[in-house]
């Protein structure tokens, strides 16, 4: 028996949201979501993402450089049917949960799987994931940078009438590592308030 295999203890889940297509999320867009997947790892976390394209890929590429674990959940009921009709990639992931339910509802479990979601650069299908967190009062961690989408759920939080539910629950940092640093204290807070014991 192999007793020198490397063992890494990972505690979280944390999802990342964002868009599929980038054009629109600037230059540095890729670098940011490589970074973030790196201080995924570094944070003791596995990544679950959409199995996609865009920011989520890039943030997983980077949780493998980092060798670390990518769980993702594909709208698609089949791998074929992830492959050639949804057109999504199976690159720098563990493994796929073909879930069948579509974009919508593969949504909700991307939520309901995770400890925390983080939203980079996005469109409409991120906007939709934020609400379902918000809704669910998760933590949230938002990724600021050259594109609009950090703007738009600042706006959107003030404009709810429901911000204090979720006091001390949000985070906006444009560095990800000190974006990491906050949310994983969030998330270790949480599941002690839930009666889980933090080892």
């Amino acid at each position: 028996m192999n007793t020198n295999i490397c063992h890494i203890d990972y505690k979280y889940k944390i999802c990342v949201s964002g868009a599929a297509e980038t054009g629109h999320c600037g230059a540095d867009a890729f670098a940011s979501a490589e970074e973030l997947g790196r201080e995924i790892v570094r944070h003791d976390a596995v990544l679950v993402d959409g199995a996609t394209t865009g920011f989520p890929f890039w943030t997983a590429k980077g949780v493998k450089e980092e060798g670390g674990i990518v769980i993702g959940l594909s709208p698609a009921a089949t791998e074929k049917e992830h492959l050639n009709y949804y057109q999504l990639p199976t690159e720098y992931h563990d493994m796929i949960i073909y879930t069948g339910f579509n974009y919508s509802g593969r949504n909700l479990l991307l939520v309901r799987s995770s400890d925390a979601v983080i939203f980079g650069c996005g469109r409409m299908g991120t906007l939709n994931e934020f609400t379902i967190t918000f809704e669910d009062k998760k933590p949230i961690g938002i990724l600021q940078g050259e594109w609009e989408t950090d703007e738009l759920f600042k706006e959107l939080i003030e404009k709810s009438h429901r911000a204090k539910e979720m006091e001390g629950k949000i985070v906006f940092e444009s560095d990800p590592k000190k974006l990491l640093d906050k949310l994983v204290e969030i998330i270790k807070k949480e599941k002690e308030k839930n009666g889980y014991k933090h080892l």
